[in-house]
């Protein structure tokens, strides 16, 4: 059975998300650790062994101990379902790789509107100025990836990938800081995300987010 050390809709949703497209019953069964994030119950137990950050995701399974998101969606792409991958040789594996790592890039910018905007309480107040540049990045990023799109459904023509599953908590984050209205291609992309029968069974584990208090943050006036 693999352990997964999970926050609801956290960049640990990847995780969750690729072993339904592999299939649970691949790895045995799951067995999901579920934290809050800034609560003590993250520097106990298994985690701070597992995470030289102490954050999630992180997985045990079979012997192997692993975090991070990207580097568990890669080695778990390769060696258990090398068809949502590009391998060495194929001539999408630049792109692949490329996206990949695009994918923190922006999962970046959206951790910092968090910290500034869920995270902060009174009497602290987040920064004006610090969250209109994060916003304009993050806009950025978006509008990069709009440029980029082309015809084709997903971010490689080839098809489906785990670069894919990457960008799913991104494109279900950043539209509390941005409106996807302005990338019509992306709302799209998102909308086949949603329609992936492995997604909805990651969507239906997770059950409603309980993160975000308001369905949109504005830059905050001055």
């Amino acid at each position: 059975m693999i352990r997964l050390h999970h926050v609801q809709y956290g960049r640990s949703f990847r995780v969750l998300w690729l072993l339904e497209e592999i299939g649970i019953d691949h790895f045995g069964g799951l067995e999901i650790s579920e934290y809050q994030i800034g609560t003590p119950a993250m520097r106990e137990g298994d985690l701070p062994r597992l995470s030289p950050g102490v954050r999630i995701p992180a997985i045990e399974w079979d012997g192997l101990e692993m975090a991070e998101s990207g580097a568990i969606i890669e080695y778990l792409v390769e060696s258990e379902a090398p068809e949502l991958g590009r391998g060495v040789g194929n001539p999408e594996r630049a792109a692949y790789l490329q996206w990949i790592h695009f994918a923190e890039t922006m999962a970046s910018l959206i951790e910092n509107l968090n910290l500034q905007m869920v995270f902060l309480r009174p009497p602290a107040k987040p920064s004006p100025i610090v969250v209109k540049l994060t916003v304009a990045r993050l806009r950025q990023t978006l509008g990069g990836m709009e440029a980029r799109m082309g015809d084709s459904p997903w971010l490689l023509e080839g098809g489906f990938s785990a670069a894919d599953i990457m960008m799913g908590f991104n494109l279900f984050a950043a539209p509390y800081y941005v409106d996807l209205a302005e990338f019509p291609k992306l709302q799209a992309y998102k909308a086949r995300m949603e329609a992936r029968p492995a997604f909805q069974r990651s969507v239906e584990r997770e059950g409603p987010q309980r993160f975000y208090q308001q369905d949109f943050y504005p830059v905050p006036e001055s």
